[in-house]
């Protein structure tokens, strides 16, 4: 199959359903309106809760949802063939990730800019808000853990990428100044001093490798590293939203749409074929990558290409706080997860053009690969050609960079220039990476905040700077610990199947939250995937937990899929309780927004009122 068929298939689709199926979520399921004031203007503080131009924010949630999962999870996924990942992606991204996405980030916008399990006890009921918090908390800390250990493997002993990743910390800062203080408000100003700084770090990078004094400055071990990205991480979710998040995530996205877009034209240029089969003999199992067949691990291995619970802590975290208008919910929560879903395509598809035996070579552990009897073909000229060994090389993450090198060097101007296109490509994914680390340890201060304000009052305080630093730090050291400790193949696979099932989780309470107001005929937006999903995670938890974690004697992991799995199996049972309840209502009334209402959903500091009044 040629490649230029799957990229336009994916345009179309997606711009079509951008159109069409995002604004009738929009207009008729969750009724947005311009006139109802947001959270970053009604509690606007400087600090959290900040108004913010719709296309920097576009910016802050790309960055901050398009993790590794689009980048990895469709080259690991290509061990069924292109077929069922390119499948996935497209129906995925449009009627599962991208409308978890928008509800979510409606549901937060609607509920205060408040997390997901604050969201879930207000919809759903105060042992469901408890087990959800534990849960994502609990979540989020492997995710970090497992995007940052991906970092580290792209950053270590690579002075190049180091270099032009910590040189986009000071630039997002001297933007945020430009942007926040010496000209409020002027997004152009900024982007052009941030657009050029960055392409000067990028040009610099490869002379800066050059130089051994420079090179020996920046180049970083493993361990240097899991000290580095956690105070990093603390910097991040401590300083004002405008000094480094934003500007750094907003910056980072045209890098990001940048390298994916002249991808694509990289590929419409050369029109690649696609060389691994449609489907595999893998696709019912026993393959060297993952060892489970396509259902369910296709599901888990994509992730957030298609679908992502990660996506429903950053959407009820820093994003929805800083939302100006409740209609750009289509623009930043839709269309970000249609750009991730392109992205995912593009990851797939510089997957599939290397020749499946190359394929192999690279991304199976070298005893399980030997097993297969095959024998690389093109591998040895491309590991001469980028100036490194390839082989062996699991986690995605390089032959994905091998696949956008290649591509990008095959075109008329750029031949001979394999090396720079790899290690650029590694420094890209590292980027891609770690923009979303940066958001997700803040909105993990926030969840550890919301917890502990409920033992002493300060905490929930956002202002309140001894809460900040204090939850900061706790935060950062927790999912430091397990970087510094762990590796990804004793993290990923959990974070996987805990990913989804966070999901499932977000789609689960949207529903809920979609009956509660009015709106029972459109559940079925975020019933559909939501119950398609649950049985696939937790038949994946179940084989994760028989077929790999038991038989490796991991007793930990297998005690804290069966933890989690049991935490979410409780909101399920209590979402489909509150479901029941909220369908025997016959009456429905106006609430403040001007919506027709089946019943009100109380805030925690609402309930205590209610019931300080009752007493």
């Amino acid at each position: 199959m040629n490649s230029l068929t799957l990229i336009f298939a994916a345009a179309c689709l997606f711009a079509i359903a951008y159109r069409f199926y995002g604004l009738f979520l929009a207009n008729r399921v969750m009724n947005l309106r311009v006139e109802l004031e947001t959270p970053a203007v009604r509690y606007a503080d400087g600090h959290d809760y900040l108004k913010t131009n719709k296309y920097v924010l576009f910016g802050h949630h790309f960055a901050a949802i398009a993790a590794a999962g689009p980048l990895l999870g469709p080259v690991l996924a290509a061990q069924f063939g292109f077929l069922p990942g390119a499948l996935w992606i497209l129906i995925g991204a449009v009627l599962a990730g991208g409308v978890h996405d928008m509800v979510v980030l409606f549901a937060s916008v609607r509920h205060k800019g408040k997390s997901i399990s604050v969201i879930a006890e207000a919809e759903i009921g105060t042992v469901a808000g408890k087990v959800a918090s534990v849960a994502v908390l609990f979540i989020l800390i492997l995710t970090l853990a497992g995007l940052c250990i991906a970092v580290v493997n792209a950053m270590f002993n690579s002075p190049w990428g180091t270099f032009t990743v910590f040189a986009t910390m000071p630039i997002a800062m001297i933007m945020g100044i430009y942007m926040q203080k010496i000209r409020p408000g002027d997004i152009k100003g900024g982007s052009i001093i941030g657009v050029l700084l960055l392409a000067l770090s990028i040009y610099a990078g490869p002379h800066v490798a050059a130089d051994p004094t420079l090179a020996g400055m920046l180049t970083f071990s493993k361990k240097q590293l899991a000290l580095l990205l956690p105070a990093y991480g603390f910097a991040a979710s401590t300083l004002p939203v405008w000094f480094l998040l934003v500007p750094r995530d907003y910056l980072s996205t045209y890098l990001k749409i940048g390298t994916i877009g002249a991808l694509a034209l990289g590929i419409i240029f050369v029109h690649p074929t696609l060389h691994m089969p449609a489907i595999t003999p893998y696709f019912f199992g026993g393959g060297p990558i993952i060892p489970g067949a396509a259902f369910p691990f296709l599901f888990i291995t994509i992730a957030c290409g298609a679908l992502s619970g990660f996506h429903a802590i950053i959407g009820t975290g820093t994003t929805p706080k800083m939302i100006a208008n409740e209609r750009d919910v289509l623009f930043v929560g839709y269309g970000a997860m249609l750009v991730e879903g392109f992205v995912a395509i593009m990851a797939l598809i510089a997957a599939c053009v290397l020749l499946p035996t190359d394929y192999f070579a690279i991304n199976a552990a070298p005893a399980a690969y030997s097993k297969l009897g095959l024998i690389p073909v093109n591998l040895p000229e491309l590991s001469r050609q980028v100036g490194e060994q390839v082989q062996g090389r699991p986690g995605g993450a390089v032959s994905l960079a091998v696949g956008m090198a290649y591509i990008f060097s095959s075109v008329s101007l750029m031949k001979g220039m394999m090396a720079y296109w790899y290690h650029f490509a590694i420094m890209f994914e590292a980027v891609f990476i770690l923009t979303a680390v940066d958001a997700g340890t803040r909105v993990g201060r926030y969840l550890l905040q919301e917890m502990l304000g409920r033992l002493y009052a300060p905490f929930a305080d956002n202002s309140w700077t001894p809460g900040i630093v204090f939850t900061g730090a706790m935060f950062t050291t927790a999912w430091g610990y397990l970087v510094y400790t762990g590796d990804i193949s004793t993290i990923w696979p959990l974070f996987g199947m805990s990913n989804q099932l966070l999901a499932t989780c977000a789609l689960v309470v949207g529903s809920i939250m979609l009956t509660r107001l009015g709106k029972a005929k459109y559940a079925w937006v975020t019933a559909g995937p939501g119950l398609f999903m649950m049985p696939i995670c937790m038949w994946a938890g179940y084989l994760n937990i028989t077929r790999n974690f038991l038989p490796k004697g991991l007793y930990l992991l297998a005690s804290l899929s069966v933890m989690l799995m049991a935490l979410m199996t409780v909101v399920f049972v209590s979402a489909f309780r509150r479901w029941q309840a909220l369908l025997q209502i016959d009456e429905d009334f106006t609430d403040s927004n001007g919506d027709r209402v089946l019943a009100l959903a109380m805030d925690r500091d609402e309930a205590v009122a209610h019931r300080s009044m009752k007493e």
